[in-house]
């Protein structure tokens, strides 16, 4: 009769509670010694738990999703004649005892410590023939990704696990029908001289095979360090061709898929296929409402949803003294409402910020679709996001470098209530060099705005506040009214260091209002 053989996640450097993110056999599958059984992955490293003997896999007692350490149980493989049958070996046994069939239980070998971890995929079923060193499943900890090989060769005739269980070193993933004979097996691969180890040894071996970790997904070969860089780029791994060994995904695959893809991704920048979000249904956990989006919210959110994608965003923050343009503001303020306008503190960061255009006019540029110029600007046209009750609306305040302060402010306020009362054009919308988001009459100390493209940055301003700033002449701390600001800009089109010098530069204007006005 044949013997079961429990195969166990060997020792994986340490690791505790490694995940199983593919289980490659299934109960009934033949396997040969080395086989991959299951891939294992953390976030150091991806690793392939190979048989330790051939036969027929009798059991899995994990799945992909379960986390595994050193010592749990993986699979359980019936070793004997199936192991004699394997094409990759050379007939070189003497006559054997007829074999004899036994049923072992498969448990988590030594995985390094790790405890508790996930179980991502189960490569095989119950039924499935299995050969030694067959992966059987998947394991995936926070640090790695393992297959758990199967012990010996069999047929899986149990399974106890499944994608999301945890499993730890020890633990009971199945149970494998071994078939073995009495004799010692000296199976010879043909590609290896020396013969293969005895049962024993197969089970002293280290069952986990990092340098070639792989997984085999729906005919796919994934190595980690390529699996990682594609969830780093957003990249579904199934819309990529594997040009290297058995199929196998190759860095070089990857990145020739990327560029393949940013090449041809038309006016957004990108062509990823997006993984789709899963879909819940939130009824289950108590009463919802379903509300549809405004038309509004609709077309923005796509367009903020392609400018994040597709533009590299860089945010610099600043905190500005306006105590001297507050100053100014309110001494004027009253003139103003005397003539229906109300001066919002708005109008001169509108006017601060043309200044700065005109020093930096990389800043008031927009950057040509295929990404090889740019167009430089020579009129002065900023946007002011407005808060509707459909919505976030940009409207274009034009030619703001040759208005004044109370016909920038009379300006303003008619597009803003044009704005919420659903009355923009689209003409009124367009043509902007930069656009302004102020969060400040809500409150917020910072925050990240996303580019209005094409324009290549966006200036957020957040709720004032006094700050104690000390006084070298009086030596005395004064309170001083303080703007945080948010600049965001493309980082294709500006660097860091001239972004920097911008925000100074910006400040300078802002706090010397007598400056600004003159």
């Amino acid at each position: 009769m044949a013997s079961i053989e429990t195969v166990l996640v060997p020792d994986i450097g340490g690791a505790t509670d490694v995940d199983v993110i593919e289980v490659l056999v299934a109960i009934g599958d033949t396997v040969a010694v080395d086989d991959a059984l299951v891939t294992l992955e953390s976030d150091k490293a991806s690793m392939e738990v190979p048989s330790p003997v051939a036969g027929v896999i009798e059991s899995i007692a994990v799945s992909v999703g379960d986390q595994l350490s050193e010592g749990s149980v993986v699979l359980t493989v019936a070793t004997g004649a199936a192991s004699n049958a394997s094409d990759d070996s050379a007939v070189a046994t003497e006559a054997s005892d007829a074999p004899s069939v036994t049923i072992q239980p498969i448990t988590i070998p030594d995985i390094g410590g790790a405890d508790a971890v996930d179980v991502i995929e189960v490569s095989v079923s119950v039924g499935d023939n299995v050969a030694l060193d067959d992966a059987l499943m998947t394991l995936e900890s926070d640090k790695a990704s393992m297959e758990v090989p199967s012990p010996l060769a069999g047929r899986i005739i149990k399974l106890t696990v499944a994608v999301g269980d945890k499993v730890s070193e020890g633990d009971v993933i199945g149970q494998i029908e071994a078939i073995a004979t009495s004799a010692s097996p000296q199976v010879e691969k043909q590609s290896i001289p020396a013969a293969a180890p005895s049962k024993s040894q197969s089970k002293a071996q280290p069952a986990v095979a990092a340098a070639s970790a792989s997984t085999q997904q729906h005919g796919l070969y994934i190595g980690p360090a390529v699996r990682r860089l594609a969830r780093e780029f957003g990249v579904d791994i199934a819309q990529v061709r594997g040009t290297g060994q058995k199929g196998r995904i190759t860095k070089a695959d990857l990145q020739q898929y990327v560029k393949q893809q940013l090449q041809g991704g038309g006016k957004g920048g990108v062509g990823f296929d997006w993984p789709e979000l899963p879909k819940v249904d939130f009824s289950k956990f108590g009463g919802v409402t379903d509300t549809p989006l405004s038309k509004i919210k609709k077309l923005s959110g796509s367009f903020l949803h392609r400018n994040w994608v597709s533009i590299p965003h860089v945010t610099q923050f600043e905190e500005i003294d306006i105590t001297e343009m507050e100053a100014f503001r309110q001494r004027h303020k009253a003139e103003a409402a005397e003539s229906g306008v109300k001066l919002t503190p708005i109008v001169f960061v509108m006017k601060a910020l043309v200044a700065s255009l005109k020093e930096f006019p990389t800043f008031n540029a927009s950057l040509s679709p295929d990404a090889q110029s740019l167009m430089v600007k020579h009129y002065y046209n900023i946007g002011v996001a407005v808060d509707t009750p459909n919505g976030l609306v940009v409207p274009v305040l034009r030619d703001v470098d040759s208005k004044g302060a109370l016909e920038l402010a009379k300006e303003l306020g008619g597009i803003s209530l044009k704005a919420r009362e659903k009355g923009l054009t689209p003409v009124e919308m367009q043509g902007g060099c930069m656009s302004i988001s102020s969060l400040g009459g809500i409150g917020g100390t910072a925050f990240t705005p996303i580019i209005n493209a094409p324009e290549v940055a966006i200036l957020g301003l957040s709720r004032s506040y006094q700050k104690p700033v000390y006084n070298k002449d009086s030596q005395t701390f004064e309170p001083r009214l303080t703007l945080p600001v948010s600049l965001s800009y493309d980082h294709r089109v500006i660097d860091g260091a001239e972004a920097a010098r911008f925000i100074v530069h910006f400040a300078s204007r802002l706090a010397d209002i007598e400056t600004l006005i003159l």
